[in-house]
């Protein structure tokens, strides 16, 4: 090379002393006319093969020329031209001498064949469908860097010599560069997209597929959304559609071939296992286990393998940018170190500082970039591994067997995609630390060693310590979280109680004892949550004060080992840069190893329900449907439910010809429904064969109901044909039904058929198989769950022989013997075997089996219609009445939990006609749903948040904090002293006691994070106590109506959910928050005192980041609401498939089912991807912004050089690089307490709803024996249940006298129950007053009326805790008195006998005792209060006849001198009281001795007539 140069004349190739040593540095002439020239040729010659491959194998289509392509072209052959122009011109003036010139003949030679290749790579490109190069921009900046020395050089000659000189050599030099910086500027930009055969039309497409590829690596394309979050609150309607490359449709399709063929391989594997067991020997247990458990490993093994074959790739780009971004991180301190030898030496030319400061900007930059690639790149495959594994799991629970499906629970199955999911996500964004993570502290200490020698080490084995004492504090607080978890939990059931038996809590003024129960599990749970976040705090000292123990030790080592080792600001400094570059592989290991074990059982998890057994496709031959001929056919069928399992059906043959009504009888558990399943293939087929011959459709025994509109229940996925769907409802008498609903067929029906009754949702399951027209009905007793005059309508109008089904084959399961006679065929099922088989009449001429049955059945159905008259008429009501959520403060009889049995409809008709400010479209949604709020909280959240800390804890914290950041300042100020400290004969003066200092204030530090830890922690849990009191009260004292208005579930969420987000999440995240802001301040104020000319660059950039953080905080908070939003309906509809998985496959709907929950998962995707693209975005533009305080930093400081020590300089600089990881952070922590400060809005919203009187008055203290003779007087007593509404009673004026008893009787929405609660203000009076013993009781506290008098509500209700508790809470009696009246109430045997006796636990709501016994213990409550006033709510369903007339004759005998309502059901109760009054339309009609009403023949004349007491 250098010969070459000489030849031409010119100097070497590359001389230090022109370049390096001096103060005006330039490149030799022969290095600016070979090398630079031919470096970006060689890289475009050299990678062009490389990348033609690459582009040959991605074809995106073909892009039509654009003015952006054809302005390359002009440009590239403008720029090749110059070349050859120069070429031409040198050969012509200089061809005598062109030996010499052989340098200059080559370059523009090799520059313009250059260019030309560049021009094909821009067509190539172009016809491939690439719109944005990589490849080209490198070459292009390759091309103006290497252009920068030369043109300096030019501008200097001309400079010197003036540019007349060479005119025409100058213009086209600079016109070359400004033709290179063109094509930069140019390749900046992305092309069109290509234009493909089917134009794809995308709604609102995601505009990385249109940004160029630089736009891509700073995440600019983003900044679109963020500014629209900005303006307005971005709803789901903004979110850009998915990539087609993220959707369901694609990763799945792709996937699932692959899996398949994983998984046939897995089982031949299997197979070859089995067969390799000799015949006739079983393996030992263990040998079995452990072939169990290979099985899993390999089946999680095998699922990793399908889905890296798919990502991997993707996933390896990303990690090739995670170790190029480790190789820049490691260089910066290298960089640094130059940078502060550089200030020591003064004799060093000024331009070395510069280059250095500008190296270390440019490799934060870099470093920078390549870290969120990575990121980016981890966050999109986890997103796909999500979408993929669900979409997986679900198609898998459609096919499931069933005797699989039993061994995992729907909620282990919606585990799987919820929880294992995630767990996948993390491992992919953390897998690679796992093996990076010990490369990077190795090389940290690799690079510790060569500054301090051996004395690294010392920092190693204080990171050793360190450790440890973490993992013990981890183990610890996992063990505290679940003694809190425990009480967590114990308070939320005790709350769910609460708020389902709140109105026996308000009539027996109990909610005092209950609160205090709450109350006792939230201490203990705040007990156990303090000592958790104090062990924290010691934690998060350790690791916060990590970087300094480790340099002190390290320190500390260095100068005591030996006098002659110094510290200066080289050592301390670049040592210090390493030090934190280590903390962050330290901190990642172990959670990084964590996430990989939980990947792996999430992993193992998936592959065994991926590989569970699948329901054969060939148990059932299909074939097309015929006109004659049998529809179904079973010859010689034995089935099971499992492979292992015993028959289930035995030796079974039948044919049901086309066109008939096949009945199946027989008793419970003969096999009747696994007949059915056997049609479907849904069981496993042992020998024999099943044909079916047609479409299928089929009614399960238990409803399965979707959660929808009710129209989308019937039509279920087929068009909507009007008068076709009219004839189904009629004929499945649902017209009655939907006149009841609030929206008709539009309804939307809660999750599995929550506001239908039984009997509605089997009439809905049948009209969707009739609306079918298919060719087979398969019916499972549709007519059980219905009354006998609704099943006979429906068997004429439907299933009979003059039904809509008459001409299909129609198999029924029924018990209903009626409908036997008109059925073609009967088979008699017993023990799975078909025992006899005929029509009606010749089953019943054998004599055998049915005939029995059917006598035997004939007699017991007469006796049962006599005695049941009653009750089925009022059963076929309820039917259509068990549904009134909205109107359910309308049913005036179910306040008090009653006559839900037949609330008759005129308590409906106000709806239409009071309700008018009810929208229209929301009359068939349910209750008050909880909104997602939009837009950012409000500053006075805050405020009511520290307020409730309090002004005495917040001052302390705030003084802790500036105390431990000055005391971080001073000890590294201390330490920049100590590096500029001068060397006396080879050493430092006094180490030792700047050792100390050194250490007392780092120590001092570590003090002060715990204490700030501690002091936040303390301050979180005062607020949450305070706001969950509050909550609490507020919930206990609203009135009976919030209750029925407000769902429990949005209750519940508060007082667990938000309570919880306010106990941990809010304090963690204000932590986090502080201490990074305060770290923040220190490193201005340590770049301020350095070079406080830096003001000039911090304030500006100050602003910009306040500028940027708003932007993204308002856009990120309502992104993570959007997606939490969409997340939910992915789980409703995976339970409700898993649960309906047989009636989907009967209709042949999967298809339709894997598109909506492909839908469904894209949804959430849609608001997921722009979420960690945010943050990416965010980070991506702080870190340039950090970037920019380095440079300043640096840069300044090189300025300042006479004035700055290296000491101060290292200070500065080696801060100023932590700025871009505080600044991350502390966006990321206040977005999260903005996030969660939501639950104190939450949690606040019930302070201001409506309020019940107060519960005690102390103004008027009542007589201690109040009431004394218990009379009761209604002056013109008035009562409305809500303003607008009709009046509940109307008028009423009535004296009681002491000792009285009254029935009160009337039909159902008389008015009865309002009376009750009247009596005990549940609802308070619209007019007129009620007196007890001369005192008006709207001016007493509410608990000293209600503690006063009792009632026996309708509906027993108890309490889990001990029966004790249930009977007396407030501990108020003695035992002797308890027993006595657990004997009165005939309880006494039953509870000697039981364990515990008085202390024997019920379950929640008392399921542990029988129905009898729950309405005993509520007549020993009212024993045991013993009061002068008893309201008795009649019982009507609940109890036998044999309780009742107990509880009757024990209120005879023990109520006798007491005042006694009775609100009767039963007339015969009350046929001896001393007065009746009888009710209707909220008036008294009638009132008088039961005799004398007899004989008037009025009202209840008429009522006892009906009732045959006349």
């Amino acid at each position: 090379m250098d010969a070459l140069c000489s030849h031409n004349g010119l100097d070497p190739l590359w001389d230090w002393n022109r370049t390096w040593y001096t103060p005006n540095p330039d490149l030799t002439q022969c290095f600016q006319n070979t090398v630079l020239v031919w470096v970006p040729c060689i890289y475009l010659w050299v990678c062009t093969p490389f990348y033609c491959l690459y582009l040959y194998c991605r074809d995106r289509g073909h892009i039509s020329v654009s003015c952006l392509c054809s302005a390359k072209m002009v440009f590239g052959f403008l720029l090749a031209s110059f070349g050859f122009v120069e070429f031409f011109y040198i050969l012509l003036e200089r061809n005598q001498e062109i030996q010499q010139h052989m340098v200059f003949l080559l370059s523009p030679i090799i520059r313009s064949l250059t260019v030309v290749l560049a021009i094909c790579i821009i067509q190539l490109e172009r016809i491939r469908g690439c719109r944005s190069s990589i490849f080209l921009f490198l070459f292009w900046l390759l091309a103006v860097l290497c252009s920068l020395v030369p043109l300096r050089a030019k501008i200097q000659l001309a400079v010197e010599e003036g540019f007349s000189a060479d005119a025409v050599r100058y213009l086209a030099f600079f016109s070359y560069f400004s033709l290179q910086m063109a094509q930069l500027f140019l390749s900046c930009f992305a092309d069109h997209p290509p234009s493909s055969g089917k134009p794809i039309i995308v709604k609102n497409p995601c505009p990385v597929q249109d940004a160029s590829f630089l736009s891509k690596i700073l995440f600019w394309w983003f900044s679109g959304i963020v500014i629209k979050g900005y303006r307005s609150p971005l709803q789901a309607e903004d979110l850009w559609s998915l990539r087609e490359e993220d959707t369901s449709d694609k990763i799945i399709s792709d996937l699932e071939q692959e899996w398949t063929a994983e998984c046939t391989k897995l089982q031949q594997q299997e197979k070859s296992m089995s067969a390799g067991v000799a015949p006739g020997s079983r393996l030992t247990d263990q040998a079995q286990l452990l072939r169990k458990l290979q099985k899993e490993q390999s089946s999680g093994f095998c699922l990793l393998r399908t889905l890296a074959r798919n990502l991997g790739p993707y996933f390896l780009s990303g990690t090739l940018c995670l170790v190029i971004h480790d190789a820049f991180m490691f260089s910066i301190p290298q960089v640094l170190s130059l940078l502060l030898g550089f200030m020591r030496d003064e004799d060093a030319p000024l331009w070395k500082g510069y280059f250095y400061a500008s190296l270390m900007f440019m490799l934060s930059c870099l470093q920078s970039v390549f870290n969120h690639q990575y990121m980016y790149s981890c966050f999109t495959v986890g997103m796909r591994v999500k979408t993929a594994v669900m979409g997986l799991v679900y198609r898998k629970s459609l096919v499931i067997t069933s005797a699989a499906r039993r061994t995992c629970t729907v909620g282990e199955i919606v585990n799987l995609v919820s929880a294992d999911t995630q767990k996948l996500m993390d491992f992919v964004v953390y897998f690679n630390a796992v093996w990076l993570a010990p490369i990077e502290i190795a090389l940290c200490l690799f690079f510790l060693w060569q500054h301090l020698g051996p004395s690294a080490l010392a920092g190693i084995a204080t990171v050793i310590l360190i450790f440890p004492l973490n993992g013990f504090i981890a183990k610890k607080r996992s063990k505290l979280q679940e003694v809190q978890m425990k009480y967590m939990d114990g308070r939320i059931k005790l709350m769910n109680e609460i708020l389902n038996g709140i109105k026996i809590l308000k009539f027996y003024a109990w909610e005092k004892a209950f609160l205090e129960q709450v109350l006792g599990y939230r201490q203990r749970e705040l007990k156990a949550l303090k000592k958790s976040q104090i062990l924290y705090s010691i934690s998060i000292a350790s690791f916060n004060s990590s970087s300094f123990l480790i340099a002190f030790a390290m320190f500390g080592v260095y100068v005591l080992s030996d006098d002659k080792n110094v510290l200066d600001a080289q050592k301390v400094f670049v040592s210090m840069a390493l030090i934190n570059i280590l903390k962050t592989p330290l901190s990642q290991l172990p959670f990084a190893m964590s996430t990989t074990m939980q990947a792996m059982v999430s992993l193992k998890r998936l592959g065994k329900f991926l590989c569970q057994e699948e329901l054969k496709a060939d148990s059932v031959n299909k074939e097309t449907f015929s006109p004659d001929g049998d529809a179904v056919v079973v010859d010689n069928g034995t089935f099971s439910w499992s492979k292992e399992g015993p028959p289930c059906l035995k030796r079974l043959s039948m044919r049901a010809p086309r066109g008939s009504l096949v009945a199946v009888v027989g008793h419970v558990g003969s096999g009747k429904s696994s007949l059915l399943s056997a049609m479907l293939g849904e069981t496993e087929k042992r020998c024999g064969s099943v044909l079916v011959k047609g479409s299928v459709a089929y009614v399960p025994q238990q409803a399965w109901i979707q959660n929808a509109a009710l129209r989308d229940n019937i039509v279920f996925g087929r068009e909507r044909k009007e008068s076709w769907y009219q004839r189904v409802l009629e004929a499945c008498a649902l017209l009655p039904d939907l006149e009841i609903l609030p929206a008709g067929d539009a309804t939307e029906i809660g999750e599995k058929g929550l506001n239908l009754s039984g009997g509605q949702k089997q009439r809905v399951s049948l009209a969707r198989a009739v609306y079918r027209k298919a060719d087979v009905y398969l019916l499972d007793d549709p007519l059980s769950a219905v009354d006998a005059h609704v099943g006979q309508h429906i068997f004429d109008k439907v299933i009979g022989p003059r039904g809509v089904l008459r001409d299909k084959t129609r198999i029924l399961v029924t018990h209903g013997m009626s409908f036997l006679p008109q059925a073609d065929l009967i088979l008699v099922l017993v023990d799975g075997e078909i025992t006899e088989m005929g029509s009606y009449l010749e089953l019943l001429g054998r004599h055998g089996a049915f005939a029995d049955f059917i006598h035997a059945f004939a007699s017991s159905e007469r006796k049962e219609s006599s005695v049941q008259r009653g009750t089925r008429k009022s059963s076929s009501r309820l039917s259509m009445t068990d549904f009134m959520p909205v109107s359910r403060d309308l049913s005036q009889e179910q306040l008090i939990g009653g006559d839900t049995v037949s609330t008759s409809l005129q308590t409906m008709e106000p709806i239409s006609d009071t309700d008018q400010d009810q929208v229209p479209e929301d009359l068939g949604k349910l209750t008050e749903v909880d909104r997602a709020r939009t837009g950012r909280v409000k500053l006075e959240m805050y405020m009511e948040y520290f307020k409730t800390i309090g002004l005495a804890l917040i001052l302390p914290i705030l003084f802790l904090y500036v105390f431990q950041q000055a005391a971080s300042l001073t000890y590294n100020y201390w330490l920049s002293l100590w590096a500029d400290e001068p060397i006396v004969n080879g050493t430092q003066l006094n180490t030792d006691l700047k050792l100390g200092v050194y250490g007392a204030l780092g120590f001092a530090q570590g003090v002060a994070i715990f204490g700030t830890t501690v002091a936040i922690s303390v301050g979180g849990i005062i607020a949450s106590r305070h706001l969950h009191l509050d909550l609490l009260n507020n919930v206990l004292h609203s009135p009976m109506s919030f209750f029925e208005r407000t769902p429990s579930g949005n209750l519940l969420n508060r007082f667990s959910k938000e309570v919880d987000a306010i106990d941990c999440m809010i304090p963690d995240g204000l932590k986090m928050m502080l201490s990074y802001l305060f770290k923040l301040l220190e490193v201005c104020i340590i770049v301020l005192l350095a070079t406080p000319f830096a003001a000039v660059v911090i304030l500006p950039l100050a602003l910009l980041y306040a500028f940027i953080q708003s932007f993204y905080v308002a856009t990120s908070c309502q992104l993570r609401r959007l997606e939490s939003v969409s997340r939910s309906p992915i789980y409703t509809h995976f339970n409700e498939t898993v649960q309906g998985a047989s009636v989907i496959r009967a209709f042949g709907e999967q298809p339709r089912f894997i598109l909506q929950a492909n839908h469904r998962v894209d949804h959430n995707q849609t608001s997921y991807f722009p979420r960690f693209v945010a943050t990416r975005w965010l980070a991506v533009n702080l870190e340039f912004l950090g970037n920019a305080v380095v440079l300043a930093a640096a840069i300044l400081s090189v300025m300042g050089r006479e004035t700055l020590s290296p000491g101060i300089v290292g200070l500065a600089v080696s801060h100023s690089l932590q700025v871009t990881g505080i600044l991350s952070w502390i966006v990321r922590s206040w977005t999260d307490v903005e996030n969660n400060i939501v639950s104190v809005e939450r949690v606040k919203e019930y302070a201001d709803t409506p309020k019940e009187a107060a519960w005690t008055v102390e103004s008027k203290p009542l007589p201690a024996a109040w009431p004394q003779t218990g009379t009761i007087e209604f002056h013109d007593y008035g009562l409305q249940y809500r303003k607008g509404l009709e009046w509940a009673l109307k008028g009423i004026s009535l004296q009681i006298q002491e000792r009285e008893k009254v029935g009160i009787v009337g039909r159902t929405g008389a008015g009865k129950s309002s009376l009750a609660l009247g009596i005990f203000r549940i609802l308070e009076a619209a007019k007129g007053d009620i007196y007890i013993d001369g005192i008006n009781i709207a001016e007493i506290g509410l608990h000293d009326l209600r503690s006063r008098i009792t009632i026996i509500p309708q509906d027993p209700v108890l309490f889990s805790g001990s029966l004790r508790m249930n009977l007396d809470p407030f501990d108020a009696y003695s035992d002797e008195e308890v027993w006595g009246v657990l004997e009165l109430a005939h309880l006494k045997n039953f509870v000697s006998g039981l364990p515990d006796k008085l202390n024997y636990e019920c379950s929640e709501g008392g399921e542990n005792l029988s129905l009898g016994q729950r309405q005993l213990v509520c007549l020993a409550r009212a024993l045991l209060r013993k009061t002068k006033i008893l309201v008795l709510d009649e019982a009507t369903a609940a109890v036998d006849l044999e309780t009742d007339n107990l509880i009757q004759s024990t209120i005879r005998s023990q109520f006798e001198d007491c005042t006694v309502l009775t609100i009767a059901h039963r007339l015969n109760t009350i046929m001896d009281y001393t007065r009746v009054i009888v009710m209707d339309k909220g008036h008294i009609t009638e009132m008088d001795t039961p005799s004398n009403l007899i004989t008037q023949r009025g009202h209840f004349y008429r009522m006892c007539r009906e009732a045959g007491l006349v």
